[in-house]
């Protein structure tokens, strides 16, 4: 497939005009300013269009999908305890399934090739993201509100036999992880033995991490002063490539701490806002030299997908938060979006328009009312463009969506089943 006569966001994240790029089988194959010789197949005209890398959404729950709305107005302790947590043990693998599906489609719509998910019933939405053809980092989240070891765990059990059935498969497009839920939710045993489990089978976590202001400060008080972070580090929990996802509260230390370890900061901040947990500073997680990503959250916190919004709220808020207009540059947050969630994932021939990387590109339309005039292009998408103006979705080279149609979903069909798992849900509480 070639892109003819299209603007692109190179791999330095910057606006090149009257471009091709050439795709063959999973990779970018050609970058350049001519017309190749070789033959790419279809040939797509870029008039009006910007070709880009697609976004990583780093911190997700996707099958939540089906609670969507539900519990609006709560405080997140009594949204967790009175709404979700009734609705979740009336979940099942259909139900997870299907929920997956349609956030699948969701992403697709918004740009999104990969997502972090933590979660459960993982094999589940494991199969949802096989059918879709997106890409996904999986955990099996952990929690243990009653000292059972982690070897009779039961939980440990799923996540071990997922990693084993399912890390790597899809052609590498599913990837399992493990994840600690957080701080709060288990006891320092399982915390260590989990970390320990994590390093010897050479996977990835995923970790909740100062969300809210009471989570961390009641860490301190339970941990002779520890923050989150620091508690988590002294756990081994930081030993391998990790997500950190929220990291509203973090102090002092804690910004050393994550660039030592390499840990990759996941920023929701619409989901925050939300709840009104507060602003992460990522101003400063960027000044410290800490990869940054963008997430979500689920949609029962945000309450969508479009990762445009996200990102445009990230560099609002980053502004507020640092009380400085001049942080989080269109560039930080195109960055954060794309490339940096493409490495907290591992996925380190991802995220950017180059030769030989994967092909997980977006078009994004640059011809309507909304991005007229330009005088920074890059402005424009970060803070003019909507989720809507996404005309196409590719993952490894193939298109997935494209002016509304889907090549792997049918749309329809996810609906009426997804619909039809709340109901049955919402009937038994």
């Amino acid at each position: 497939m070639l892109f003819s006569g299209i603007t692109i966001l190179d791999e330095n994240f910057e606006i090149q005009n009257d471009m091709y790029v050439g795709v063959e089988g999973k990779k970018i194959d050609y970058v350049g300013k001519f017309m190749p010789r070789k033959d790419y197949g279809e040939v797509i005209s870029g008039a009006g269009r910007l070709l880009m890398p697609g976004f990583y959404n780093a911190h997700a729950h996707s099958p939540m999908a089906l609670m969507r709305g539900y519990g609006e107005g709560l405080k997140l302790q009594e949204w967790l305890n009175d709404r979700i947590f009734p609705f979740e043990a009336k979940l099942d693998g259909n139900a997870v399934y299907w929920g997956t599906m349609l956030c699948m489609a969701e992403s697709l719509r918004f740009g999104i090739v990969s997502t972090s998910d933590m979660y459960y019933f993982v094999e589940d939405m494991a199969r949802a993201v096989a059918d879709s053809g997106t890409k996904n980092n999986i955990s099996r989240s952990l929690t243990n509100f009653d000292g059972t070891p982690f070897d009779r765990m039961e939980s440990a059990r799923e996540l071990k036999a997922a990693v084993r059935d399912w890390n790597g498969a899809a052609e590498g497009r599913i990837i399992m992880e493990s994840s600690l839920h957080a701080e709060y939710t288990s006891d320092e045993a399982t915390a260590r033995s989990l970390a320990e489990w994590t390093k010897e089978a050479g996977v990835r976590m995923h970790v909740h991490v100062s969300e809210t202001k009471t989570e961390h400060e009641e860490c301190k008080q339970r941990h002779n002063g520890m923050t989150p972070v620091q508690y988590l580090n002294s756990c081994g929990i930081f030993d391998v490539p990790s997500i950190a996802a929220h990291c509203v509260w973090i102090e002092g230390e804690d910004y050393d701490i994550l660039r030592e370890k390499g840990v990759t900061v996941a920023t929701n901040p619409c989901s925050n806002l939300k709840l009104a947990s507060g602003i992460c500073d990522t101003a400063s997680v960027l000044a410290r030299g800490i990869n940054l990503a963008v997430g979500t959250d689920s949609v029962t916190s945000n309450n969508s997908l479009n990762f445009i919004e996200e990102m445009k709220t990230l560099a609002m808020v980053a502004k507020v938060r640092a009380n400085d207009p001049t942080v989080m540059m269109p560039r930080d947050v195109l960055r954060a979006g794309t490339r940096g969630g493409a490495l907290a994932q591992g996925r380190t021939d991802c995220g950017l328009l180059k030769e030989g990387f994967r092909a997980d590109l977006i078009m994004l339309r640059t011809d309507t009312v909304n991005m007229y005039p330009v005088h920074d292009l890059l402005t424009n998408i970060v803070f003019s463009a909507d989720g809507g103006d996404i005309a196409m979705t590719m993952v490894d080279g193939k298109i997935l969506y494209r002016d509304g149609e889907y090549a792997t979903i049918d749309v329809d069909k996810t609906i009426f089943e997804t619909e039809k798992a709340k109901a049955n849900i919402l009937a038994r509480l």
